[in-house]
């Protein structure tokens, strides 16, 4: 199996829900800085300096991805490479997005560890690719063009086609996106097989519901709206928890008894 940039789709995808709701962010922190009187403005018409404030408010700049030595074959899973290029298009990603966070927090991207971290998920999704085929799960025309247009709407396009011009332009073409997008829906019914149907009963939700409350008071955020006010966001938290522990479990196994050597 060969599918060339197969992990770049996800990468995109990734990318441009982080842009769009950093935009989103953006644009709702603008309206209400326009409700809000600044504290430069309120400086200044207290007729004070506000030279201070504006150099607080200044952006430090964005820190660039180093991708200095990274070898032509980041990895080898059971006889199957990955490539320099797959790895430099999950590392710029994953990189921009951890860079954005350290702005907020002021902690610098370790980027030793995100490189180690990278190349292990790279490995991981690997494994889970080689597993569909191992249990010959396949995915249907129908099931590959619904989900092409969910990703679609979820990256705020009007239709696959605009999607599949998007991801053109940046260098996939649409038969890349066709086999990458079908491979994605074959881990997908992976995942379900191997999680089943993931269900979070009420005493379940309650108690998680409980452990945030405790996590937002012992880090003195705000105070968590009623447990009735946010049940399907937690349901579908809780959910996805219990599907992703399935999966790192599946990971471990496969990893197990597979032949893995990474070079980074």
């Amino acid at each position: 199996m060969n599918l060339p940039k197969k992990m770049l789709l996800s990468l995109l995808i990734g990318a441009s829900v982080l842009v769009t709701a950093a935009c989103s962010d953006t644009e709702e922190n603008a309206a209400n800085e326009e409700e809000t009187p600044t504290e430069e403005q309120a400086t200044e018409e207290n007729g004070e300096t506000a030279e201070g404030d504006a150099e607080s408010a200044e952006q430090p700049e964005m820190p660039e991805p180093d991708l200095e030595g990274v070898p032509d074959v980041v990895a080898e899973v059971n006889g199957e490479e990955i490539i320099k290029e797959d790895f430099e298009a999950a590392y710029t990603a994953q990189f921009q997005q951890m860079a954005m966070q350290a702005q907020v927090s002021g902690q610098e991207v370790d980027q030793a560890q995100l490189k180690e971290q990278v190349a292990e998920s790279l490995v991981s999704q690997e494994l889970l690719v080689q597993e569909t085929a191992n249990r010959d799960i396949e995915a249907t025309d129908e099931e590959v063009n619904e989900t092409l247009t969910s990703l679609a709407e979820q990256n705020g396009l009007a239709s696959s086609e605009e999607f599949l011009t998007a991801l053109e332009e940046q260098g996939l073409s649409e038969e890349e996106v066709m086999e990458q997008v079908a491979s994605q829906v074959k881990v997908d019914k992976l995942i379900a097989e191997e999680s089943g149907e993931a269900e979070a009963s009420e005493e379940e939700l309650q108690e998680f519901y409980e452990q945030m409350q405790a996590q937002q008071e012992e880090m003195g955020g705000e105070e968590l709206p009623p447990f009735e006010d946010i049940e399907a966001e937690l349901e579908a938290q809780l959910v996805q928890q219990k599907e992703n522990e399935a999966v790192q479990a599946l990971v471990t196994e496969l990893r197990e008894d597979a032949d893995v050597t990474v070079h980074i």
